[in-house]
């Protein structure tokens, strides 16, 4: 087997949490008298965590803040939201499934607010990924390699032997920071081209070629 454990990214990795995050992201917006974003816009200010979501959505010179109150409001709003068009991209938890029953050990690590990462994690990988860790206070977030040593920790396996899978330039970086290989995936919120240009060496197309590229396994 070519891996023992596989730690994921989560929003355009796993889940597709775009619909909810524009829609957040404009609820924020909306309340505080500012313009709206489109999904390819929200598409491109995602990865760095929600911080860096509302920086990048509000116009350029809004005040540190209001700012601050969108990014409040987001949160808000998004935390009883977040299940509302989200879902896993089809095959990953029959993926993980079969992962899982051929003992790999998996985690997901994300820039996301934790509490909305374990809470996404228990609503739609209850029983597949133990692990779940998102952006919190005193810990490093993307792509500092921290939060992915505590995935290691918390699982109780070494760095030695497992990978880190996204969908972005940020998580290439975060591979790189963990001194981990890194699996790319074009299905997210980053396309093949882009991914390349910003130093993708694997990348896979669905959840199939994903499962035989950590397994090492021919697609039959």
């Amino acid at each position: 087997m070519r891996y023992h454990t596989a730690v994921f990214d989560l929003d355009g990795t796993l889940l597709n949490t775009l619909q909810d995050l524009a829609d957040s992201t404009n609820y924020a917006l909306a309340v505080n008298g500012l313009p709206g974003r489109n999904l390819d816009e929200v598409r491109c200010f995602v990865g760095n965590g929600v911080g860096k979501l509302i920086a990048r959505a509000v116009p350029e010179g809004t005040p540190e803040a209001l700012t601050a109150k969108c990014l409040s409001d987001f949160r808000a709003h998004y935390f009883i939201n977040m299940e509302n068009k989200t879902a896993p991209y089809p095959g990953i938890t029959e993926m993980l499934s079969r992962l899982g029953q051929e003992g790999f050990h998996l985690a997901i690590v994300s820039n996301k607010f934790d509490s909305a990462v374990k809470g996404l994690c228990q609503t739609y990988f209850e029983g597949l990924i133990p692990v779940a860790i998102g952006e919190s206070q005193g810990v490093a977030h993307k792509p500092a390699p921290d939060t992915v040593f505590k995935a290691l920790q918390e699982l109780g396996v070494p760095a030695e032997g497992a990978v880190y899978i996204g969908d972005s330039d940020v998580d290439i970086a975060t591979a790189r920071n963990a001194g981990l290989p890194c699996i790319s995936v074009s299905w997210g919120f980053r396309d093949r081209d882009f991914l390349l240009s910003h130093g993708a060496t694997e990348i896979v197309s669905n959840p199939q070629e994903l499962y035989a590229a950590l397994t090492d396994e021919k697609e039959r």
